[in-house]
């Protein structure tokens, strides 16, 4: 059985966006950052890797997602 999930406007990384994702993790895989490591914030507040997946997300969220950077 297939389920659709609603299109939900976030804003990710300063950026207006519709997505599908109806959790924190599935929107890191839909933003094409599924195997990297990152760390993400939601509405101002960290969240670990561990409870990304059950992490739902609503219309307007503020998401941050920032991968680290190497170099000096």
């Amino acid at each position: 059985m297939l389920q659709h999930e609603a299109s939900t406007e976030l804003i990710v990384n300063g950026r207006k966006t519709v997505s599908e994702a109806g959790t924190l993790a599935a929107l890191i895989v839909e933003q094409g950052l599924g195997e990297a490591k990152v760390a993400t914030a939601l509405n101002g507040q960290f969240v670990p890797e561990a409870r990304r997946a059950t992490t739902a997300l609503s219309s307007g969220d503020r998401v941050e997602i920032v991968s680290a950077r190497q170099g000096g």
